[in-house]
């Protein structure tokens, strides 16, 4: 089964890539699974089970997203076997820019939006460095000297990661993610895989619900400002 892991900010159009990436599998009648991970609330479940794939979501509620995906990769997968999956498609929440969700042994999908400001790759952390592809979504709507100045940046911080273009709207790049999933590695089982950026540290007393602010109530791993 392939596994393949999309990542990127909130609202970058992560749905909209994943659900064109699933109509261009699924000319080749490939069986394919979903799994949303979201904080809060999410309907993206229905946007894919629209689209004729089995799919679930998971809410972290009070624990960062990342975290939670990690302590269920192993369920997920097991999910993705049960439903006969060729693809595994795992959706992630793109909160944490300290965190990158991906697996050592998976396909790591980075999004970035086209519209957003040429710095912002720098702000996606390893969610980016660590990706073995990054997709540029609305690739076709911007000018070819913002093209050049955006993929440098990108290059920059990931040498080795293959930008791809797209358009999550018109479905402009589709099959050329949908080639790369499919020569994506084959998994049987997550024995020895491994998250390819450690999580950031989380253990203060806020993590552990405190809501007084002051010295005296910061406990555990606390980082100042310096003036």
């Amino acid at each position: 089964m392939h596994l393949v892991i999309i990542g990127g900010p909130t609202a970058s159009g992560k749905t909209a890539i994943a659900s064109r990436l699933i109509e261009s599998l699924k000319e080749k009648n490939i069986e394919i699974s979903v799994v949303k991970i979201d904080c809060l609330t999410t309907q993206d479940e229905e946007v894919y089970k629209k689209l004729g794939v089995h799919a679930i979501s998971g809410l972290s509620q009070d624990i960062c997203p990342d975290h939670f995906l990690a302590t269920n990769f192993l369920e997920i997968f097991k999910y993705g076997k049960q439903n006969n999956s060729d693809v595994l498609i795992i959706e992630t929440a793109g909160l944490c820019n300290r965190c990158a969700p991906f697996l050592n042994n998976t396909l790591n999908i980075c999004l970035v939006d086209a519209f957003s400001s040429f710095q912002a790759p720098k702000k996606l952390g390893p969610m980016l460095t660590t990706a073995d592809i990054v997709v540029i979504n609305k690739w076709d709507m911007i000018s070819r000297c913002e093209k050049d100045v955006l993929k440098y940046n990108i290059k920059q911080l990931n040498s080795n990661a293959n930008i791809i273009e797209m358009n999550g709207v018109s479905g402009y790049g589709k099959q050329v993610l949908r080639k790369e999933v499919l020569k994506s590695n084959q998994l049987e089982n997550l024995e020895g895989s491994m998250l390819k950026h450690q999580m950031p540290c989380a253990t203060c007393s806020y993590c552990a619900g405190e809501t007084r602010i002051g010295a005296e109530f910061e406990q555990g791993i606390v980082n100042k400002i310096s003036y």
